[in-house]
């Protein structure tokens, strides 16, 4: 789940979730829930996010 693969990456990198809420304007009950796979991660949600934390779209997608 890309959530929970954008919680991961913040622990690992030492990245609080105030962090993402402060670069993108998503509230912090939304990046709570998409880091805890409580609900789905909206598309632009999913760019905000990538930008604010300066990696490619492709860093949390699953690769099959």
């Amino acid at each position: 789940m890309v959530g929970i693969r954008i919680k991961e990456y913040l622990i690992k990198n030492g990245i609080k979730q105030t962090f993402i809420v402060e670069r993108t304007g998503l509230t912090p009950t939304i990046v709570s829930d998409i880091c805890k796979g409580k609900r789905n991660i909206e598309c632009r949600e999913y760019y905000k996010i990538c930008k604010a934390l300066q990696v490619p779209l492709e860093t949390f997608i699953e690769e099959n």
